[in-house]
């Protein structure tokens, strides 16, 4: 598993309280009703781990 991926499920999994990103053929599973302000503070993780990444390549 790649950092990236890694970040992505940690994030999928804090804030939506997802098990896994992966497809399970099954409506119930795969299909999540989600609150807007949920949506956006994953967004705002994923910036925040894009900028702490980019400084990180700079060193």
């Amino acid at each position: 598993m790649t950092d990236r991926d890694r970040i992505i499920k940690e994030i999928a999994s804090k804030v939506f309280g997802l098990e896994t990103l992966e497809t399970r053929h099954q409506d119930s599973l795969d299909f999540h009703e989600v609150a807007v302000w949920s949506v956006r503070q994953a967004l705002e993780a994923a910036y925040e781990a894009g900028l702490q990444t980019g400084k990180e390549a700079k060193r």
